[in-house]
């Protein structure tokens, strides 16, 4: 049985502050830093090995994978990032105090926002100073690729390509997977995994620890879930 293993970032800087995050490059916390160590710990206590990892392009998510490898003593396993892999794009809500923006906008639409499949939250001006269209990590896309704001639809939609580019093929090859990622971008992997509505996803949360694994047959099946260390 092939086994992938999703750790999202340990908390960050704006997870304890309660901002909203998404594509901003925010870095870990001291408790999320801990728990991306504990993550590889668990892992080399489960003895699973890697043989691939992968990784978005934001720095909470790198060092996590890192941590997570070091301390499984596989941090010489390759890594790819990819910009597919982000958290979702929170838009005209990036940097936002969660509170102060159900206090603007009512809790009613934040939570509309923040939960609903294909509701998208407002648009980041492109000259906003979290903006992904000046940041020269996304030079290589086209502009009307880059978005101003994400819905978990949306994110599906991008981190897809992904999947069945190198995730998949290398699960179909035998190979053991590692991902560090995010909150949505894991949880859009997980409805197309195990097949989920667009309602059943709504109910599905990933935390900052502990990874979440599954196993797989050779067909892709899922033969097993669950988070390390239960």
């Amino acid at each position: 049985m092939v086994k992938l293993v999703f750790a999202r970032h340990g908390e960050s800087e704006w997870n304890k502050a309660n901002l909203f995050t998404g594509w901003a490059d925010v870095d870990l916390s001291e408790k999320g830093t801990q728990q991306a160590i504990d993550a590889g710990k668990l892992i080399k206590e489960a003895g699973i090995e890697f043989d691939v990892a992968f990784t978005s392009v934001l720095k909470r998510a790198i060092k996590t994978t890192n941590l997570a490898l070091e301390y499984s003593d596989q941090l010489w396993v390759p890594v790819e990032k990819s910009w597919r892999l982000n958290e979702r794009h929170y838009g005209g809500l990036t940097g936002k105090d969660k509170a102060e923006a159900a206090a603007q906008f009512g809790d009613e639409q934040v939570h509309i926002w923040r939960r609903s499949y294909d509701v998208l939250p407002p648009d980041m001006a492109e000259d906003d100073e979290y903006s992904a269209h000046t940041d020269r990590r996304y030079a290589h896309l086209d502009n009307s690729v880059i978005p101003n704001a994400e819905n978990l639809k949306v994110t599906l939609e991008r981190a897809l390509p992904f999947w069945e580019d190198k995730i998949g093929p290398a699960l179909v090859d035998g190979k053991n997977v590692f991902v560090g990622a995010h909150g949505n971008s894991i949880r859009a992997l997980v409805k197309h995994i195990k097949g989920l509505s667009d309602d059943e996803i709504m109910g599905v949360e990933i935390p900052n620890f502990p990874p979440l694994v599954f196993e797989f047959d050779e067909h892709l099946n899922v033969t097993k879930e669950y988070y390390l260390g239960e």
